[in-house]
């Protein structure tokens, strides 16, 4: 099985856009969207539900005041001031500072610090008319996405492996930082959408040196690449200098922004258009 793995190194490049039409074309495959502090892929790919798991990840602590004597170990030991003394001089812990690293639960001899493991988000495995489907969606607030895009991976390459399938087609989170990390963590084959922008060529930069640390074949694709023909320039130059093929030119369109708007596939949609022939000659290039 062939994972590949469609990044950006900023948020509203177009990837998801770009991955849903790849998901149309590409055949014997599994779907997963990685980008669980904003999963949208499911608004392209409407799915039907099979089953969902609760993600717990990270503990809360709190001070139990029937057994805590005030003898400050926990403050002194929180490099992070969330143990906080109240008017009445009871110990508390102020869940918004805490990181939930646990010193203070071992500080304490008195064992007066219990914890619950936190409900951070949900996990999904759905059924849709282009194949299984696997994606996550976290609390809003919460924290460690990166672990809770190593679920979804690892749930989706069990459906995949079960399925037989050929490919995992994932849409990776945007930037650079620990989702990211985890979805190009074993992958195969990285995929990265860019704009001609500023900050489109800056941050794909960044995302190619991430994405050469785990030494992951890379490939770019330009969307809008027509709307500054300097930038776009630019994009091929970066693009040369760390030896990534640039495997497709996508131009701005007013048929995508309309098959976004009614939450529609672009290349299921429009599968006589010039565009939709560029997704298909971009996935002759990946698979």
């Amino acid at each position: 099985m062939k994972e590949i793995t469609v990044i950006s190194g900023k948020g509203g490049t177009g990837k998801t856009t770009i991955t849903a039409s790849l998901a149309y074309l590409l055949e014997n495959k599994v779907i997963a969207d990685c980008d669980v502090d904003a999963a949208n892929l499911n608004l392209l790919i409407k799915s039907t539900p099979v089953s969902q798991h609760e993600f717990k990840s990270g503990n809360n602590y709190r001070i139990d005041l029937e057994k805590c004597v005030q003898c400050g170990k926990c403050k002194e030991v929180c490099r992070f001031d969330a143990v906080e003394i109240d008017e009445d001089g009871q110990y508390n812990i102020n869940h918004i500072k805490c990181e939930g690293c646990g010193f203070c639960y071992f500080a304490c001899e008195l064992k007066a610090i219990d914890f619950t493991i936190n409900s951070t988000g949900m996990l999904y495995q759905s059924e849709t008319s282009l194949g299984s489907f696997v994606y996550a969606e976290l609390n809003v607030a919460e924290e460690n996405s990166g672990k809770l895009v190593t679920e979804v991976r690892k749930q989706a390459k069990k459906v995949a492996q079960k399925n037989k399938a050929e490919y995992l087609l994932v849409d990776g989170p945007p930037g650079i930082a620990c989702p990211v990390n985890a979805a190009l963590t074993g992958t195969n084959l990285a995929v990265i959408v860019t704009e001609p922008t500023l900050s489109g060529i800056h941050d794909l930069e960044r995302i190619i040196r991430v994405a050469e640390q785990f030494k992951i074949t890379s490939y770019c694709i330009i969307n809008k690449y027509d709307i500054d023909d300097n930038n776009a320039e630019k994009i091929q130059e970066v693009c040369a200098k760390f030896n990534i093929p640039v495997i497709g030119k996508i131009p701005f369109s007013t048929e995508i922004y309309k098959s976004v708007e009614n939450q529609q596939i672009f290349a299921e949609s429009y599968t006589d258009h010039p565009i939709s022939d560029i997704f298909k000659n971009i996935l002759e290039k990946i698979s």
